[in-house]
This record gives C-alpha cells, sequence and structure tokens, in this order.
C-alpha cells in the first residue's frame, strides 16, 4: 500500500504548484465540447484538481472499507450510518455558524458514532434483527438531519450555507482545508490496513476463529467501524449522503466477482474505487451544475453490470455457458454410455449399432435419438451410415471412460461407504461425469485396480481406453472387452 501514499502525496504537490485560475470547479466550464476536456486534462485549473483528487481520496478509502464490509455480509451498514451522519453535519455547522470543514467532521463522526452503538443495542437487547434495526438507525437519524437542514435554509442566510451539498454530493464544493482531512483520513485508514491487515482479514472471514487464536476481535471491529465512519464522513462530501453506500459497496462488489483472495480484492476494488470518483469529477466539470454523486455511482455501476455478467468464474452468463456446456456435455456421455451398454450387451461381437436398438436402450423416440447422434456426429465421436451407427476411435475411448467412471465410483461406495449395491446407480450417473484421471486413478488405488463392479460386470481397465487411439479398436477382434464375457449381459445396465 506504500504506493498509494506516494500517489496521493505526489497529487498533493502538484495542487501546491498550480496556477489558481478559478476559485470552483464550474466556473472553468468553456463553450466547446473539446475545449472543455482538454482544459480538464491539462490540470492548470487549481479547483479542478483539488476537486480530483479529493474524489480519488473518497474513491481508495471507500474501495478498500467495501471490500471488508462485503465480506462480513454487512453492506448495508455505509449506508446506515451514511444518513445517519447528516443530523451531526447540521449540528457541526450551527456549533461553528459556518460550512467549516472541523466542526462538521467532529459532529458527523459523533453522529455515525452514536447510529453505530444505537444499532449494537437495538440487535444485541431486543428481538429485531440487524436488517430491521438498520432500517430503523437509517430513518430515524435521516429524518432528524432533514428536519435540521431544513431549519438551517430557513434562516437568514441558511439557504446559502451549501448544506444541500451533502445529499448528493458535489466535488466542486472541495476547498484546500476539506482535502486535508481527506488526505489524514486516508493515511489513517492506510496506516490501519497496514499494521492491521492480518487481524482485519481473519477477523472478517470468520470471527469465531479469529478470537480463538487471541485476536482482539472488539477492537478489531471499533477499528473497522472507525475507519468506515471516517470514510463515509470525508466521502459525503463527494458523493453525498444518499449514495455514499453505493460508492462503499458496488466497487467491491465488482472486485468480489472477479478476485478470490482478500488482498487481491483489495486492490482491484480501490482502482475501479478511484476510476468511479476520476469519472464523477470529470463528468460533472463538463456539465455544470449537476453533482458529483450521480455520476460516480453510474461509472461504478456501469462497470459492476458486464463484471456481473462476464466475470471468469462468477458471470452469469458465463455460468450460464458452462452449465448449458455440461448439460450437453452429458448428454453425449450418456448417449455414448448406452451404445457401450449395446456392444456389452452382443458381447462386443460388432462394431456397429442400429438407430432402433439404441433408442430402445435410451428409452426415447427416434427422433430424440437421432437428435443425440446428430451432436456426436458433430463432436467427432460417430459416424453415420442409413440406419447404422460406428464410433469413432476417440467416441469408443470416452464410452470406455464414461462406464469406468460409473463402475468404480459404484465400487468405492458399496466398499468403502457402505451403501448397498442396489442403491449406488442413481449417484453414479451424476458424479460419472465430473470425474478427472487423477481423481480415478485414486480411486483405483484405493480399490487395488479392480476389474469388476458391484455387479460383476468388467470395469474398462487403461488398455482398453488406448485402443481408443488405434484405427482398428472397433474391430470385432479389437475390442478388448470382448474376451471377458463369455455371454451377453441380462438385466439392469450399470
Amino acid at each position: 500500500m506504500t504506493y498509494r501514499i506516494v500517489f496521493s502525496l505526489f497529487f498533493g504537490i502538484i495542487l501546491f504548484t498550480l496556477p489558481s485560475e478559478a476559485a470552483r470547479i464550474g466556473e472553468v466550464v468553456d463553450t466547446n465540447l473539446w475545449e472543455q476536456i482538454v482544459r480538464f486534462f491539462s490540470f492548470r485549473d487549481r479547483a479542478v484538481v483539488m476537486a480530483l483528487i479529493g474524489s480519488l481520496l473518497i474513491g481508495l478509502n471507500c474501495g478498500l472499507l467495501g471490500c471488508f464490509m462485503v465480506v462480513r455480509r454487512l453492506s448495508m451498514i455505509g449506508d446506515t450510518i451514511g444518513h445517519a451522519v447528516l443530523p451531526g453535519v447540521c449540528l457541526g455547522y450551527l456549533f461553528a455558524g459556518t460550512r467549516a470543514p472541523l466542526p462538521i467532521f467532529v459532529g458527523a463522526i459523533l453522529a455515525g458514532v452514536t447510529a453505530s452503538y444505537l444499532l449494537t443495542a437495538i440487535t444485541s437487547t431486543t428481538r429485531i434483527p440487524k436488517d430491521a434495526a438498520m432500517g430503523i438507525v437509517l430513518s430515524s437519524f435521516f429524518g432528524l438531519g432533514i428536519v435540521l437542514l431544513t431549519y438551517i435554509q430557513r434562516q437568514p442566510g441558511g439557504n446559502k450555507s451549501g448544506l444541500d451539498k451533502f445529499l448528493f454530493g458535489q466535488s466542486a464544493a472541495v476547498s484546500m482545508q476539506d482535502l486535508y482531512l481527506m488526505g489524514a483520513v486516508t493515511l489513517f485508514v492506510l496506516a490501519s490496513l497496514w499494521f492491521f491487515h492480518k487481524e482485519m482479514l481473519c477477523f472478517s472471514f470468520d470471527s469465531n476463529y479469529a478470537s480463538t487464536i487471541g485476536i482482539p476481535t472488539g477492537l478489531v471491529n471499533v477499528l473497522q467501524m472507525t475507519c468506515l465512519s471516517f470514510a463515509i464522513v470525508v466521502g459525503i462530501q463527494a458523493v453525498g449522503v444518499v449514495l455514499v453506500s453505493a460508492m462503499l459497496i458496488t466497487p467491491a462488489a465488482t472486485a468480489y466477482l472477479v478476485r478470490e483472495r482478500l488482498p487481491q480484492m483489495l486492490r482491484v476494488s480501490a482502482i475501479l474505487g478511484m476510476m468511479a470518483g476520476a469519472f464523477g469529477t470529470f463528468c460533472s466539470f463538463l456539465s455544470t451544475g449537476l453533482p458529483t454523486g450521480p455520476f460516480i455511482v453510474v461509472f461504478a455501476t456501469l462497470i459492476f453490470i458486464p463484471t456481473y455478467l462476464f466475470a471468469p468464474r462468477h458471470g452469469v452468463l458465463r455460468k450460464w455457458w458452462r452449465n448449458r456446456s455440461l448439460q450437453l456435455r452429458t448428454a453425449r456421455e450418456n448417449t455414448l454410455k448406452a451404445i457401450f451398454h449395446v456392444f456389452e450387451k452382443e458381447g462386443f461381437v460388432t462394431e456397429q449399432v442400429g438407430l432402433l436398438e439404441l433408442a430402445q436402450q435410451r428409452r426415447q423416440s427416434e427422433e430424440e435419438v437421432m437428435k443425440s447422434i446428430k451432436e456426436l456426429e458433430g463432436s467427432g465421436f460417430a459416424t453415420v451410415s442409413g440406419e447404422q451407427l460406428v464410433l469413432t476411435p476417440s467416441g469408443y475411448q470416452r464410452a470406455c471412460e464414461i462406464v469406468r467412471n460409473h463402475r468404480l465410483w459404484e465400487l468405492y461406495l458399496v466398499n468403502n461407504v457402505d451403501i448397498a449395491a442396489d442403491h449406488v446407480h442413481d449417484n453414479a450417473e451424476q458424479i460419472e461425469h465430473v470425474l478427472n484421471h487423477e481423481m480415478i486413478h485414486a480411486l483405483e488405488k484405493e480399490l487395488d485396480f479392480p476389474e469388476t463392479d458391484p455387479h460383476g460386470k468388467p470395469i474398462p481397465g487403461w488398455d482398453d481406453l488406448k485402443r481408443g487411439s488405434s484405427t482398428d479398436s472397433l474391430k470385432p477382434e479389437g475390442l478388448g472387452l470382448a474376451s471377458l464375457y463369455k455371454r451377453p449381459f441380462q438385466g439392469e445396465d450399470s
């Protein structure tokens, strides 16, 4: 995380060397869109750079701390604290009589801490579930904040207080004092994560285990909630109390879909949070009068949606494609297994299977069987000539593998799990399609390389699988299993 500190300090140094060409970001908008874009990326306006650095720091803080909330399944607590700080902001303004950052920060922190303690008290002393308690605290504090905000705006000069910017955020309102406060909070958050990273990681995944190994879970929880409160308070400046929870959760949820390990998740979430902050500032610069927060949340959501759909392991469409592929592969392998059973009943004396015979074996109509055969043909596992089907070498090999998987697993369940032989077929029907070579080899070693299954049927061995690579494997004399059969098998297939 050291590079993040250097990154923030670097932008801070740039800030103090820039000329002061504009007081606020809303005052630097030119008429021509291209000129506006060039002016933004030239970073020659002090207000633009201040707003950009503030949004980057907020995105960094929210991206990092949101990961712990997502892992702990406390995503809505950010929304609760975010809404609860509004009365503290108003009280800080009333105390100072002006929109000074420090009194507002202190008031917001006190309100956030009070809300978190009230939430803990409600859940620990009553039967009210946590989600209901969060709704009570959120609505109560936010309602009080709206009342105070309305009172302030009705006072002389109150409509110019700028407190309404805390509802939806406005990075243009970031002052130098605000930036100092954001920098201090960022350093505090980074230092906490740096020195207590292992404790926070263990506590977030399993608090009970963390307590058993001596981690002070109470202190770790307080530290996390303190960092979260600080990040929310400085975050409402750019995002607003209404949308700060989205800034906390959306980048973290996106990172959760693409990374399995928390350290990697933290990095991805922090980068996405800063990208969202920069995008919101840019759009707010181009569109005078529009708040920054909605743009930040929109960008974070636009990143989340394709990730939700196409993430390598957890994307919805990718999962659908994997499930669809598994279903098609399972159907092909079941057809191959049925062809093997036909060969087996006939004592492996032929290399062809009739479509009607296969339909009877599969208990399907000829139309359904024909569709399955076309799938085999398209996969290179079989060829069709008239009403006869012939397996290719790769088709024969895969058929032997599926039958071998099925019968080894049946034998394992009977011998090692003590399940009756007439109760293992259905389970083997499911597991046979997912066993890989390493698992099968382990099963063979565990079962001492058996030759027959619980029903007395031969289990195809490695020699039978190797014959699948030979173009002669499907000749009657090339079917190695034929020598094991004295007569065709009768009864239930397995």
